[in-house]
Formats: structure tokens, C-alpha cells, sequence
């Protein structure tokens, strides 16, 4: 058996459905399904993504035009083919029930196009809404859940740490089985302000593979974080497996940006994003009161008991465009000469790329691939940025 090493990215919102109506209100309106095929396929080099609103149904008519003439195909073990990225099909959930103590989002994943409309179908009985992402599901987490695995899906809680909207950051007081059940769920996403040694100082997330996903809002964010995953093929089936490290099948490198870049990692002023101590009753600079505890405060409040776990390398990364030095227009000269930004990251020698780009830009790309980037941390909102 050959398992091939594939570039993966499951968290990719849909701006605009094809008829120019909003999916998710933040989103780019270039950020259309077709065009995240082709951004994906043609210019970042991604193997497989995960669109994640694809419970709306302007969406899915998106992706039954384009199965019907020929530009994508569904595949026996699920997923979408179009070009040389595989889709798989997702749906970002808001949830906030009795047991929360405030919203959290929730992944659900499944294999076929059918088994999203039917969830679609399921939604509408309980969503005010689904043609617009990550809108408020009236039930419980647990019944989401139960729908999820009793339908072949895939449950993954999303961006685990952000202050806002998330499991830990606002969804329960000490552990997820305050929300949810451990056993429905098939790994965890760690977000942009937490890297696995963060994750790991938390005892019950020991079993869980990690996601390291981008959660783009726009065409240039894809990929901002994503994972390498020795598969057999593309499809849904063998993701299944090697969320669950099943035959050989695993996440093998986690790609993500540093803590320090994400924009809720350090406790800052909510008005001014003057870092704070999370006691502080109001900002030190501007007198607000207003404080948003960081994910590196809010790890320490839950860090206990953990058990030894062999995991995946966390590389540190950033999207080649937030290099110093690569301007829009080096930005296309090295796809133009490479052919996808993944190729650049990873595989062009240095001195391929000396004989295209200025001697300082080569070595921030060398400096990217060892992870030894020099990052001014973010907080409250506000990203961090290479120096």
C-alpha cells in the first residue's frame, strides 16, 4: 500500500452564492465556490479543502451545475474532484444551548452531495436560515452531534480557543463534556491563536487528532494554515481514516501560523489593544474597561493532567503574500515561475528562486520553511505581523 502525502485545508467560508447573494455577510464577494476551486487548484496548490456553508442551498446548485457539465465529479468514497482539488462538503454551526455558557461553532462534515441537502433539509426545521453561514441551530450540541454520526458525518469543534464563539473560549467553564459528547467527536480544530504544545497542556484533548485549518474570508487567506495528510486517495472516506490515525492514514505536519500572529493570543484593551493583564479592572493606556482575556491566559486557567501523546511536527508558517518583501507583484512572478505558492514553500531550491526574486525575499522564504519567522504578537482583534 502507498500512501502520498496530500496538502489539506478544511475550513474555507463562501462569500457570495452564485447569484451574488451573501452566504457568509463577512466574506469576500470574490469568494465564490467556483472561484475557490480554481484559487485553490490553480494558484495556492491545495489537494483537498473544506467549504464549510456548503449547507446552503444556492451553494449546492453551485455544485450541481457544475458536476452536470463536466467541471467536477463526485466521488464513490465522497468528496467533490474539480481540477486537482478534492472538496469536501461542511457546514459551520452556531450553537448555544443550555448547557453553554455563550455560542460556539461547531464542523459537520459529510461525504455526499445528497447527505448535505438532506442536512439542509433538517436544518431549515431548526435554523432561521440556511442559506447563511455559521447561523444559530436551536437544539442542543449533543443532538447536532447525534445527527452527524447517525448520517456518516464528520464532527469537529471549531477554532477551540478564540474568545468568542468557541468551545473553550466561551462554551464551557472547565471541559467539553459540560457541551459535548467526547465520543461523537472526530478531531479538533486548534485556530489561529493556539499551536499543539498550547493545545496539549490540556489532558482530555490527548486522544484528539489536531486541525490547523485557515477559516479564510477571502481568496488570499486559503491556506493560511493547513496540514499534511498521508492518504491513499482523495476522498472523504480516507480523511475519516486518518482523522482517527487508522491503517497508516495520518496528519502527518500541522502548518499554522504562530500564536503570536493570531489576532486573540495575548490579553489586550478591547478600545485600544494595549496588552493588559487579564486582572486588570480597566486599560493601563486608554481607561477603557473593556478587557478580552487572550488564548494563552485562558489555556493556563485550563491546563491540568495530561497523558504522553506522540504528535505531528507544528510548523510555523504564514501565507507567502504577509513576507516581507513579497508585494502583489512578486507574489505572481513566483507563481508564475513555480506554479502554486505551495510549490514555493516547499519544494523550489534556493537557488531557483534566487534567479526570480531579490536575495532578501529568498531568505524570508527560507526563514518560513524552518518556522524561525521574528513575529510581533496580535490580540483583541488584532493580527500579529512578521518583522
Amino acid at each position: 500500500m502507498t500512501l502520498t502525502p496530500y496538502y489539506v485545508d478544511l475550513h474555507i467560508h463562501i462569500g457570495r452564492d452564485w447569484n451574488g447573494r451573501p452566504v457568509k455577510i463577512t466574506g469576500s464577494p470574490s469568494l465564490t465556490l467556483t472561484n475557490i476551486f480554481k484559487e485553490a487548484s490553480r494558484r495556492k496548490g491545495l489537494d483537498m479543502i473544506g467549504v464549510i456553508d456548503a449547507q446552503s442551498p444556492a451553494v449546492q446548485d453551485e455544485l450541481e451545475s457544475l458536476i452536470s457539465a463536466g467541471e467536477a465529479a463526485e466521488l464513490d468514497d465522497g468528496g467533490v474532484q474539480f481540477e486537482d482539488t478534492v472538496l469536501i462538503l461542511g457546514s459551520e454551526i452556531e450553537v448555544y444551548d443550555y448547557s453553554c455558557q455563550g455560542p460556539i461553532h461547531l464542523l459537520c462534515y459529510f461525504p455526499y452531495l445528497s447527505d448535505m441537502r438532506n442536512f439542509s433539509e433538517w436544518l431549515s426545521k431548526k435554523m432561521k436560515n440556511v442559506s447563511l453561514s455559521s447561523q444559530r441551530f436551536y437544539g442542543t450540541a449533543r443532538e447536532l452531534q447525534q445527527y452527524v454520526k447517525e448520517h456518516g458525518g464528520l464532527f469537529i469543534p471549531a477554532h477551540m480557543f478564540t474568545p468568542f464563539k468557541s468551545l473553550y473560549g466561551k462554551g464551557v467553564k472547565r471541559t467539553l463534556k459540560e457541551v459535548l459528547d467526547p465520543e461523537k467527536i472526530d478531531a479538533v480544530e486548534l485556530g489561529l491563536s493556539a499551536d499543539t504544545k498550547m493545545a496539549d497542556q490540556i489532558g482530555e484533548l490527548s486522544s484528539f487528532t489536531y486541525l490547523t485549518n485557515s477559516d479564510a474570508h477571502s481568496l488570499g487567506k486559503l491556506a493560511r494554515e493547513y496540514q499534511l495528510i498521508e492518504l491513499q486517495e482523495r476522498t472523504f472516506e480516507e480523511l475519516r481514516l486518518s482523522l482517527q490515525g487508522a491503517k497508516g492514514r495520518r496528519v502527518t505536519t500541522n502548518f499554522g501560523m504562530s500564536p503570536k500572529m493570531g489576532k486573540y493570543h495575548q490579553t489586550v484593551c478591547a478600545h485600544c489593544l494595549t496588552p493588559s493583564k487579564e486582572t486588570a479592572e480597566r486599560c493601563g493606556s486608554c481607561g477603557s474597561t473593556k478587557i478580552v482575556k487572550g488564548v494563552s491566559e485562558r489555556i493556563q486557567e485550563l491546563k491540568g493532567a495530561t497523558q504522553e501523546r506522540e504528535r505531528p511536527p507544528y510548523v510555523y508558517q504564514v501565507p507567502l503574500i504577509s513576507l516581507p518583501g513579497v508585494g502583489k507583484r512578486t507574489y505572481e512572478k513566483l507563481l508564475e515561475s513555480f506554479g502554486s505558492e505551495m510549490r514555493v514553500i516547499h519544494d523550489v531550491p534556493e537557488n531557483q528562486l534566487q534567479n526570480v526574486v531579490p536575495d532578501k525575499v529568498t531568505q524570508a522564504i527560507l526563514d518560513l520553511r524552518l518556522g524561525s519567522l521574528n513575529i510581533d504578537a496580535g490580540g483583541g482583534g488584532r493580527y500579529g505581523k512578521v518583522l
